[in-house]
Order: C-alpha cells, then structure tokens, then sequence
C-alpha cells in the first residue's frame, strides 16, 4: 500500500499484469510531499518507484519516505551462501533519492546503516505503556522478556524502569527453526506476569516456546507486545494456546483487522 499525503494511491493491472496508477497524483502532490509505505508484497516497490518517479518530474518537488515495516529486514547479513537481500531493497530504495526516511522499529542497525537520511521510530514504547496499564502489570513484580540479545539491544535501553528476564536462542538459519532457548534469570519468575516484547510475529513459534519455558519456571498470565504482526500468525498456534499466551498486542504495520478478539491492534498513526 502506498499513501501519498495522507491519501491511499489506487492502482491498477493491465490485461497482461502491468501496473498502472489510478489516482491521480497531480492533485494531491504539494511542494513537500510525504510517502508512507505499508509493505503488503513486492508490487509496493514498483509502485513506489512510480510514484516516486513522477513527483521528481513535477517541479522538483521534495519528497520524504515513511516505511512503517521494512520489508526484508529479516535477511540482514548473508550466512551459509544465502543472498543479501536487504542491501539490495536498500539500495533500491536510495536510487529514488527521498530527502528523508523513518523505519518504524527497524530489525537491526544494519538498515540504519544501509538506508540513506535515516531517521528510526519505535511506537512500540507507547504501545507497552499501554498494555502495561491495561494489564495491570506491576513493575515491581512483574518482567519483561526479551526473546532473545538483539531484543534486548532494541529495547531494553527504551524501557526503563521494568524488571528484565533474556532468553538466548539457537536458530538454524537455513530453516529459521529455533534449535533451543535458554532463560537468563529465570529463578526470579515465579509468580510474575511476564510480557514478551519484540518487532516482529510470523507464525508465531518464537513466541509460544517462550512462553512455554516462562510456564515452566513458573510465569502467570503471559502477553506478546510486537511492533509487527504478519497474517500468518492467524495460521500458528498462537491463537489456539491462551494457557499459554493471554493476548497479542501489535500495530497496523503489516495485519490488517480480524476476527480473532486475542489480537488486538493499535494504528500507528496514534502511537
């Protein structure tokens, strides 16, 4: 989805699957212009290329990027001969020249580092601050848990003032299955809530592991606050397990509403 100055562009399909724009763009181009980029698949960077393309051709007119999830961002650095591909999409995305670009809770630094005039937001610390009043969790008993050490580099410095539990996890890279989780103060859990906090939910398995080993060491009511929520989730065992875990917490980066009550859904725009 691409949505320029806060109106959803329309595009549509030639017979033959070529892509042309419905909306028309003239009307809606101003001399500062902002792009907001909702990844739903690989047609949105065509489409924002085009898009793009034609503000360059109306005056010189500025342009900044708002990327509310970063496609690729998984595929950070290349390991056992996979491919790199979140260098490539970045510099894609540099060839269009944007005078500015926010990533909304970017996976790691390396899309930092590779996207040029970049700027980060995480709407995920006012989300948690929410889910902690609607909970009724207490920080003084009560722990945050960090899936993993990148989490933790991502987070823990935005949230002061909670009690911190770390699990340490060993992924096959070629088949993204989790080998094992180990759970770095997990003698202090009994009895506590504990929210899991991350920027991104696939189907889920991360997730429901933790959670299983917080139910060993004694965890209570257990939540999931992530910044992103790809659909599947809706196919993995998450929605299925509320022994395991309460309630899903996550924006409107990439999910779009359901029926599923135990996801609930914040728009970023108001975080």
């Amino acid at each position: 989805m691409i949505i320029l100055n806060e109106e959803k562009i329309d595009f549509g399909q030639f017979p033959n699957g070529e892509t042309f724009i419905a909306t028309n763009i003239n009307l809606l181009a101003m001399q500062n212009n902002k792009i907001i980029l909702k990844y739903e698949n690989d047609n949105d960077l065509l489409r924002l290329m085009f898009v793009k393309k034609h503000l360059d051709g109306l005056n010189s007119l500025s342009c900044s990027l708002a990327i509310l999830y970063m496609p690729y961002s998984r595929q950070d650095r290349t390991e056992d001969n996979s491919v790199f591909t979140l260098k490539h999409v970045c510099e894609f995305i540099n060839s269009l020249h944007f005078t500015t670009i926010v990533v909304n809770e970017p996976h790691s630094d390396v899309t930092i580092a590779l996207l040029n005039n970049c700027m980060t937001k995480y709407p995920t610390v006012d989300l948690l601050s929410k889910v902690v009043d609607e909970v009724g969790f207490d920080k003084e008993k009560d722990y945050l848990f960090y899936p993993d050490a990148g989490a933790q580099k991502r987070y823990s410095s935005k949230n002061s003032g909670y009690k911190e539990i770390v699990g340490f996890k060993k992924r096959n890279f070629t088949t993204g299955r989790i080998e094992s989780l180990q759970i770095v103060g997990s003698e202090l859990v009994n009895g506590s809530k504990v929210i899991i906090i991350d920027d991104l939910c696939s189907r889920g398995g991360t997730f429901i592991l933790s959670a299983e080993r917080l139910k060993e060491i004694g965890a209570t009511d257990i939540y999931l606050v992530v910044a992103h929520c790809e659909e599947t989730i809706l196919e993995g065992d998450i929605p299925s397990s509320p022994h395991l875990i309460t309630q899903v917490f996550t924006t409107d980066s990439i999910i779009n509403p359901n029926s599923d009550a135990r996801i609930k859904i914040f728009q970023e725009s108001d975080l």
